[in-house]
């Protein structure tokens, strides 16, 4: 009797522990997102051909705007110079070890072959899988692949007689309106199963019952949006518990805008880059591809200025974490996980600051250095300048009581004019980082002190 019994709730535990719903990202696979750090993100949805705001045109538009995006903008989507494999190949060279497209933003307009809704890519002019086709070209060059989805559809709102809007009404939400919640989970199942491994998935809006059926398909996929802080435009003031992932457009929106669109220069993405990973982020980097499927030269020019800063000093913000102090001034900070170097980013405020073949000192009070201490400005061997002779290049470093002291050349030449907006990064190997002590101070209290 006792065996039976033994039997019936050893077979109870399995049978529970089998069914346990997942509800959080596995913890192993967070720690290997973190190590990703850097990714590209993309928006292109059917209404790219007016260069649009993505979708959010539809809120609160008049019944003939809908009615005409619905019907007549998926016939002009006809992208003939559409190269996913040449977009791949840009986010690879520019250090970006993770994707997310938008396979369906709050228009409701399907990127990927559904069967759900005939409001999708394949009953366009193009007639392909975009989605298959981007998936295909990003995993060739070893890039994670993350998809994009809003819980939110304006095409169900009309046809459902809900408001075209976000967040304002509840049954807008999927959890509130079952009817949503099946059509939205009949989405993800054809995402999650149809086109292999998916690594990340982008929830843009409210997500609950979905990310727990998402994980039920793929139980390693990382949600990343809607179960971790994911701030757009904006960079948190500290250093925010992780994980975490920052958004951020080029220019001033997602999708391709072809009107006064001032972008960012290439030194602030970096300098945006660095401060994002020495806070303990994730930076996810927008591009807006065009209507005929070219990245506008704008964004590639920038892609380009990124991928030679990474191709010095890519291994300073991948597999890193953050330290205790994350900046001294203009100084950027991160260590590697296996604790074996500290990355300094001397980053500039202006393009003649620490010039090519100038030397410059620094004191690092927070790094204690011993006589093994070894420090290496990233992509320089420290050995000659260019058409100088006699000069010594070499970097120069030693312990002292006041912190570490160091003097090294700028000897990086990446453009003729020898002018380099960018940051330069020291390695700093068999060194301890230590926060400074923070010493108690008191007032005295006698007449005449205040």
């Amino acid at each position: 009797m006792r065996l039976r019994l033994l039997t019936f709730f050893l077979l109870l535990g399995l049978a529970t522990g089998s069914y346990a719903q997942q509800t959080t990202n596995k913890p192993d696979r967070v720690k290997w997102f973190q190590d990703l750090g850097f990714g590209m993100f993309i928006h292109w949805n059917v209404d790219v051909s007016l260069g649009t705001v993505i979708s959010h045109s539809l809120a609160g538009a008049s019944e003939d705007y809908i009615n005409r995006y619905m019907k007549e903008l998926p016939t002009f989507f006809n992208p003939k110079k559409f190269d996913p494999d040449e977009w791949a190949t840009m986010a690879r060279l520019a250090g970006m070890k993770y994707v997310v497209f938008t396979t369906k933003h709050h228009a409701g307009f399907c990127m990927f072959d559904t069967k759900t809704t005939a409001f999708n890519v394949i009953n366009t002019p193009f007639k392909r899988d975009v989605t298959k086709e981007i998936i295909e070209a990003f995993r060739k060059q070893g890039i994670a692949i993350g998809l994009y989805f809003s819980p939110e559809d304006f095409l169900f709102f009309h046809q459902n007689n809900i408001p075209l809007g976000r967040l304002q009404d509840k049954r807008q939400f999927p959890m509130n309106n079952p009817k949503l919640m099946e059509y939205d989970k009949a989405q993800i199942r054809e995402l999650l199963t149809n086109y292999g491994k998916i690594d990340i998935m982008f929830f843009d809006g409210p997500g609950d019952g979905l990310r727990e059926y998402a994980w039920s398909l793929q139980p390693e996929l990382v949600i990343t949006r809607d179960a971790m802080n994911t701030p757009e435009q904006n960079i948190p003031d500290k250093a925010s518990p992780r994980p975490w992932e920052a958004c951020y457009t080029m220019g001033t929106d997602w999708q391709y805008k072809p009107t006064n669109d001032p972008h960012k220069s290439g030194t602030e993405i970096i300098n945006m880059l660095i401060e994002i990973r020495a806070k303990g982020g994730n930076f996810l980097l927008n591009v807006g591809p065009k209507p005929n499927g070219e990245i506008q030269i704008e964004q590639e020019a920038l892609l380009r200025e990124i991928a030679l800063w990474n191709f010095a000093n890519g291994e300073s913000i991948y597999a890193v974490k953050p330290l205790p102090i994350i900046h001294d001034k203009d100084i950027w900070f991160t260590q590697s996980n296996d604790d074996k170097a500290i990355y300094a980013f001397v980053t500039k405020k202006r393009d003649d600051e620490w010039k090519y073949g100038q030397r410059r000192e620094f004191l690092f009070p927070m790094i204690e250095g011993n006589a093994s201490t070894k420090v290496e400005v990233l992509g320089y061997g420290s050995e000659l300048v260019e058409y100088v002779n006699n000069f010594d290049a070499s970097i120069r470093s030693a312990p002292t009581p006041l912190g570490l002291a160091v003097s090294a050349v700028n000897g990086q030449r990446f453009y003729t004019n020898r002018t380099w907006p960018n940051a330069v990064v020291l390695k700093i190997s068999n060194a301890k980082f230590k926060a400074p002590e923070e010493k108690k101070t008191s007032k005295s209290g006698i007449d005449g002190a205040q």
